[in-house]
């Protein structure tokens, strides 16, 4: 089995150092009370909310022998939450999206068969498929399955270590 739980490093304890000089900043460099609350609110509650997001130690993906689980983001977590079976799956996808300044988030995401029952009602397909177009260069099917690398990290080798052990014939695309 692999898993990956939501948990400290990377991009998480960059995001609460990050958040910690701008409420630092906030509570000892002179600005109007309104701009004080403001920043104390973003970056103190940002931060507060990343932080419980790291200690919460949940699931954020899991390989199996029975599937994959893409594991919700908190506060949503149960219902964000998606198990797909092996049986639904045709191939695990690790795409990037860019985002502004050059940087980009990894994503790792799900391909379904195109007999797997659809993973969710027409109404958020409609969004996944504007939302792919616009942002992602997988599909809006792919996207509705696919998890950001952000407050954890993947191991890509052991990854594929999972998949080939619990289903060899399922690819890995890069």
């Amino acid at each position: 089995m692999y898993q990956a739980r939501y948990g400290p490093g990377g991009r998480t304890g960059l995001v609460l150092a990050s958040d910690a000089v701008f409420v630092f900043a906030g509570i000892v460099v002179p600005m109007s009370p309104g701009l004080r609350i403001t920043d104390l609110a973003l970056f103190g509650g940002g931060g507060l909310v990343m932080l419980g997001v790291a200690a919460s130690r949940r699931v954020a993906f899991r390989v199996d022998s029975v599937g994959v689980t893409l594991g919700g983001t908190p506060p949503r977590y149960r219902s964000g939450t998606t198990f797909v079976p092996w049986a639904e799956i045709e191939r695990i996808v690790l795409w990037k999206q860019r985002l502004a300044y050059g940087a980009t988030m990894r994503y790792v995401g799900v391909a379904r068969r195109a007999d797997a029952p659809p993973p969710a009602g027409p109404r958020k397909q409609a969004v996944a498929r504007v939302i792919a177009r616009a942002l992602a260069p997988v599909s809006g099917d792919i996207v509705m399955a696919s998890r950001a690398v952000n407050g954890w990290r993947l191991d890509e080798d052991r990854l594929a270590v999972a998949v080939g052990h619990f289903a060899p014939g399922v690819p890995i695309d890069r």
